[in-house]
């Protein structure tokens, strides 16, 4: 049988049919100005990595970390020009053959990822907080990736002032993924955005410069259940596709509230099956809640967060969270609202375990890191009581929430930067008693966002949490506010008590010391305190905004 012969049966088979002569193929149409947001983020990745292989080792740092600012920037400039052109109310609409959302909640979100990232790739390019070594200047993160840590190869890689720049392209692949993650139109670009942004994320917690066995742990650990997260989402995939025939949000919303216009004869069989569509939807939720650290599914958190270098952590806490509730909101609103009433008593459990679990568990925490990894379990509970609010004013005080809260981690992760002693960064918190006297500026900055994540009036957190418990409260969920309330109580008191540590502990005579950094780290731990201040003293304007934004297109 000819080529052409096979390539034609196996064309019809497929349901293509050949082009008629004189015909022209429809090429597909892609909305270039509105995916320029993730286009100038990618097409600097990629030239990233080109700068990796071309450039003198020397210059690569300067070089990548200016690539890196100007492309973070662009994008969130591309991002501030939809905006005002429209793109996020009148103008909002499905763009690149059905693919991706532009709406209010895309634009913000993905603001916030920008901005967010932006202030946390100072921390990365700060390299003035450990002693210089062999005459070179270090960063955080490992001379030589793929060296054996303590192997002579890694101790050559260190004489020489090698250096991971690598970092940067990664932290923009990431970004990317993070931008198409809330806005994925569709399942399978909701699961590519998925490995997109996580796949980087993974091999960054493995390149510490310090502690490198730990950090190495802890990427494998993040590696193997980030997999467990992406099989049960794409399992949940291939279920809703059995169920709808289609992989598109609005398809499946269709079929979910009976208002398909035809169906398919060869998926009549399987259409409408309920069963498929709740085993589905409940493993899609899994990935996702994963992916925001609630319980229980939250096992991978406090590890990554302390093995990880420092900046990735904040980088990874803050941006990660933003990106997976979008996803989760564009699922829950706009895929399956007509199963309201199925997912709500599930996310009531899941909000309640996850706000007293990380609360209470992060009481006997004794690293710094891990107290603050359980805490952002008590914040994604606290989220999720928005987004059970099933109404606008529950999306846009989640919009509010993540906004804040990614601020304040980005700062307070800086801050434990700072932190020293003859080890890299003392992170365990009898090390941090009496810092108020040896640095009072650095431990009242602490305080400042210890404060926020507490909820205490004039800061953000108190304006964010005031707005999700109210949303909460007014979509029917008042009980689930006293729990989030009594949980919130119980945070306070960790927080506190590392205040207390600070102020009103007599400092050590070997304590760490409070390196002084760069303007890098300065310009992070400022934004996120002018931040905080700004949205818990005057959080009005911020309300506004998110509350315009709140509204995604169908």
């Amino acid at each position: 049988m000819s080529a052409t012969a096979v390539h034609s049966l196996w064309a019809t088979a497929g349901g293509v049919t050949s082009a008629a002569p004189g015909e022209k193929f429809q090429a597909p149409v892609i909305e270039y100005t509105q995916l320029m947001p993730v286009l100038i983020v990618i097409g600097a990745a990629v030239v990233g990595v080109l700068v990796e292989a071309f450039v003198p080792r020397r210059s690569r740092y300067y070089t990548q970390v200016f690539l890196t600012v100007v492309a973070l920037a662009a994008s969130f400039a591309a991002i501030i020009g939809l905006a005002a052109g429209g793109h996020g109310t009148t103008k909002a609409g499905i763009v690149a053959m059905g693919a991706i959302a532009i709406d209010g909640p895309t634009l913000f979100l993905q603001g916030t990822i920008l901005l967010t990232a932006l202030v946390a790739v100072f921390t990365f390019a700060e390299r003035r907080l450990d002693p210089a070594s062999h005459g070179n200047r270090v960063d955080s993160f490992a001379a030589q990736a793929a060296s054996v840590p303590g192997s002579d190869s890694e101790k050559a890689a260190v004489r020489a002032g090698f250096t991971t720049t690598e970092v940067f392209p990664l932290v923009l692949f990431s970004v990317a993924g993070m931008l198409v993650f809330p806005a994925a139109n569709d399942l399978l670009t909701l699961f590519v955005a998925l490995e997109v942004f996580s796949l980087p994320l993974y091999l960054l917690c493995a390149v510490a410069r310090r502690k490198r066995l730990m950090s190495q742990e802890a990427a494998v650990k993040y590696f193997l259940l980030g997999a467990f997260s992406s099989a049960f989402l794409l399992f949940g995939i291939a279920l809703l596709y059995g169920y709808a025939g289609s992989v598109s949000y609005a398809e499946i919303a269709h079929v979910v509230d009976g208002s398909v216009a035809k169906v398919d004869p060869a998926l009549a069989a399987t259409m409408g099956n309920d069963a498929l569509l709740l085993i589905g939807g409940a493993m899609i939720l899994t990935g996702l809640l994963f992916k925001v650290g609630a319980v229980p599914f939250h096992m991978w958190t406090p590890d990554v967060y302390q093995g990880a270098p420092t900046p990735v952590t904040g980088f990874m806490a803050a941006a990660t969270k933003v990106a997976a509730f979008g996803a989760l909101l564009r699922l829950l609103y706009v895929v399956l609202p007509g199963l309201t009433w199925d997912w709500r008593p599930v996310m009531w459990a899941v909000a309640i375990v996850t706000m007293l679990g990380g609360a209470i568990v992060a009481i006997t925490q004794t690293d710094i890191k891990r107290l603050l990894a359980y805490s952002s379990i008590a914040h994604a509970g606290f989220i999720l009581a928005g987004v059970i609010a099933a109404t606008p004013d529950g999306v846009s005080s989640v919009l509010f929430y993540l906004g804040a809260y990614s601020f304040v981690t980005v700062g307070a992760f800086a801050v434990v930067t700072l932190v020293r002693d003859a080890g890299g960064e003392a992170t365990h918190l009898s090390k941090w008693a009496g810092l108020g006297r040896r640095s009072p500026l650095v431990a009242a900055v602490f305080a400042v966002f210890l404060l926020a994540f507490a909820g205490i009036p004039l800061t953000s957190g108190f304006s964010g949490k005031f707005a999700v418990f109210k949303a909460a409260a007014d979509g029917g969920a008042g009980g689930l506010v006293v729990i989030g309330v009594i949980s919130s109580a119980i945070a306070a008191f960790f927080y506190i008590r590392v205040i207390v540590l600070m102020f009103f502990s007599e400092p050590k005579a070997d304590g760490p010391t409070v390196a002084v950094p760069s303007p890098l780290t300065m310009t992070t731990i400022a934004v996120g305190v002018a931040v905080t201040l700004a949205l818990g003293l005057a959080p009005q304007y911020f309300l506004d905004l998110a509350s315009q934004a709140g509204v995604f297109v169908r």
